[in-house]
């Protein structure tokens, strides 16, 4: 559903490969309570967090919610298995030019583990996403070199130097300014997307053997694909490994696995992307042991959410015309039927007929 612009959702939960990002809640007073007495709170805990335990029950329930209240932010508990390990927030978000900061602090003993740019740039991919902002800051004293990589590794650019624009106790420091803009986040920066039953993420060589026998033998693959006759376990690694990587630009492909385990679901890619017009194309196949249950309209719609998130204005499926179940899918997806592209499509052994699909920014639905 589209994101209403000057509020920020009470109810959020971020989940990025090994972190939740989550408000702050009275049911943290526990463990807020070991980090203020073993005095990490200063970096572990947002900022305005309360040094003493007496502080801690009004802070949960009131203090830490003040800034997402008034709409210039939100502050966000960083839990990595079970356990508050530090907190990211946004802060000096101005909606109407779309432009927020991001700044954080992890617990000492979980340093060094990469969790402060998985959780910069899962809150990063939400708010240039689904928040519509437009822009994100990210600001180090030029002295901070973990802060500086930290950016650099959750794909920020670096933008310059503010003489003297940080104060810290000994006086003041030079700053560097490191930008993040709306389209430059989401998977296509190795990470991943995830729905209700599937995670959805970057091929890799454990694959290989999945990806050969969901293709070989298979009447539906070898009838629709171009590339599925006479595959081989060499061309399957190469994909897992190598060419499903190459292209970033104009598109991206994921793997579908299904979040209780199990075999390689299938795949769902994005291509042909045209920022300018605002218009892109996705397409998918699912394994055979993985058919009828869901799952690629479940990764259909994920997919085209997070497209229409990133700013473009319409998802575009094309499908054969004789594919039954792959238009079934487009349909229960949302997406409407437009047309007929004659010779639309290449199959093995030719070209066939194919139905132009599509899904617009004002059709997404719950």
């Amino acid at each position: 559903m589209p994101y209403r612009m000057g509020v920020f959702d009470e109810h959020l939960t971020i989940q990025t490969e090994r972190l939740i990002l989550r408000h702050f809640g009275p049911g943290d007073a526990a463990r807020v309570r070991a980090i203020v007495q073993e005095g990490t709170h200063s970096t572990a805990l947002p900022p305005g967090a309360p040094g003493y335990v007496a502080g801690i029950a009004q802070w949960l329930a009131h203090g830490v919610h003040e800034l997402r209240k008034s709409g210039q932010g939100l502050h966000l508990a960083i839990e990595a298995a079970g356990a508050i390990i530090g907190a990211i927030s946004l802060f000096k978000t101005h909606w109407g030019t779309g432009i927020t900061e991001v700044g954080y602090g992890i617990h000492p003993g979980h340093r060094g583990r990469g969790y402060a740019p998985e959780a910069v740039r899962g809150l990063a991919d939400w708010a240039l996403g689904p928040a519509r902002l437009r822009r994100i800051e990210l600001r180090a004293t030029i002295e901070n070199s973990a802060s500086i990589r930290v950016a650099e590794k959750a794909g920020f650019t670096r933008e310059g130097v503010l003489r003297g624009a940080g104060f810290e106790d000994d006086g003041p420091h030079d700053v560097v300014v490191f930008g993040l803009l709306r389209g430059e986040t989401g998977p296509s920066f190795g990470g991943r997307l995830d729905s209700t039953r599937l995670i959805l993420r970057p091929f890799a060589k454990r694959d290989a053997f999945d990806l050969l026998a969901a293709v070989k033998d298979d009447a539906e693959m070898n009838r629709w694909m171009p590339w599925a006759p006479g595959y081989t376990l060499e061309r399957a690694i190469d994909w897992c490994t190598r060419l499903s990587h190459s292209d970033r630009v104009n598109g991206l492909t994921f793997a579908l696995e299904p979040r209780d385990g199990g075999r390689l679901a299938g795949a769902i890619g994005v291509h042909r992307a045209d920022p300018e017009r605002g218009d892109v194309e996705i397409g998918y196949w699912v394994s055979p042991w993985a058919r009828r249950q869901g799952y690629a309209v479940e990764a259909t719609r994920t997919v085209a959410s997070w497209l229409l998130a990133q700013g473009y204005t319409r998802v575009q499926l094309l499908i054969a015309t004789g594919n039954t179940g792959s238009r079934a899918v487009a349909r229960r997806a949302g997406f409407t039927e437009e047309g007929i592209l004659r010779q639309g499509l290449p199959i093995p052994g030719g070209r066939t007929d194919a139905v132009l699909f599509s899904l617009l920014q004002d059709e997404l639905r719950p």
